[in-house]
């Protein structure tokens, strides 16, 4: 059997909806990081483009979901994980939060976060597995 983690692509979207079998079911497969963003944050456009980097870099090891919290019930998901400003990101690791920090980054501060909050060991690079 084909595990649906293992045909996503590294960088989705996501919503209310799917958030339980996207992220949190995923994520024993793969470490997943959510964005949760808003068209309107301009940090969060800053953002955005270091944590594709970052991502592409790993090269499947982790995914990216991209949650726009202002599109139909997803707000509900910003009050259950209560978040207090935009961006957010949150890291999911076996079904369960590992880390998570509010507004932009850098694709080095990224990476160095990243280290820190994965519980699986680093490669040879240091970058995390």
């Amino acid at each position: 059997m084909l595990l649906q983690s293992d045909t996503s692509p590294p960088i989705f979207d996501t919503d209310l909806t799917r958030f339980q079998s996207a992220v949190i079911e995923a994520s024993r497969q793969h470490p997943i990081l959510v964005d949760f963003w808003a068209d309107w944050c301009t940090p969060c456009h800053a953002l955005s483009p270091h944590l594709e980097r970052v991502v592409k870099e790993l090269d499947g090891a982790i995914r990216l979901a991209k949650l726009e919290v202002d599109e139909g019930e997803n707000m509900r998901l910003a009050g259950r994980y209560s978040l207090r400003g935009f961006p957010t990101v949150i890291l999911f690791e076996n079904g369960e939060e590992r880390g998570r920090f509010s507004g932009a980054r850098s694709t080095h501060q990224i990476r160095d976060w990243l280290r820190e909050h994965l519980t699986a060991p680093a490669d040879s690079n240091g970058h995390p597995r």
